[in-house]
């Protein structure tokens, strides 16, 4: 029997792999020998070696400029699309403050509708809206106003509208519906 049988098979492993590349590491380990055809026009191995030296320069320059290309050209697309979120910021921003311009405007016009309304003609309407809409109505108006026009409504509507003007004013309600 040899060594490496009594070698376990993990060790035998590490051994045969370290030899294969020690064998494939070594130049020409498997290459054969050919003669180079005699003439004037063979290169001589110096000669590739030589050739192969001088243009690995300029060719490493080439593939930073090509790389170099390439970073532009997609600078210039992230560049592009960085231009048109800003405008379509710009045109939501627009349009954002010209929505609440008119919701001011037209909340302040409601609030004077209803302001103008008798009692009893006000808490009809406001029966039939939503109780948040109708409670942001109530809260708007003069505190007489605003009880008389709940006197006029059912005693369940004018519970759900307390319940949500109350809740509106506690510091601990959250301001995010959940």
């Amino acid at each position: 029997m040899t060594a490496t049988h009594t070698l376990s098979p993990r060790l035998r492993q590490l051994l045969i792999g370290a030899a294969a590349t020690l064998v494939l590491t070594i130049p020409g380990a498997f290459a054969q020998e050919v003669a180079a055809p005699s003439g004037t026009g063979a290169p001589q191995g110096g000669e590739i070696q030589q050739f192969c030296t001088n243009i690995a320069d300029a060719a490493r320059d080439q593939r930073y400029l090509l790389q170099k290309q390439q970073i532009e050209q997609l600078q210039a697309g992230v560049d592009e699309r960085i231009a048109l979120l800003e405008k379509k910021r710009a045109e939501y921003e627009d349009w954002r403050k010209r929505r609440d311009e008119f919701l001011k405007q037209a909340e302040l016009n409601l609030v004077d509708i209803y302001k103008t309304m008798k009692p009893d003609a006000a808490a009809s309407k406001l029966t039939l809206v939503r109780s948040e809409i109708a409670a942001a109505v109530i809260m708007k108006l003069p505190p007489r106003q605003s009880s008389l026009i709940l006197s006029e409504m059912s005693d369940e509507k004018a519970a759900i509208l307390t319940n949500i003007i109350s809740s509106a004013a506690d510091p601990n309600t959250s301001k995010e519906p959940s």
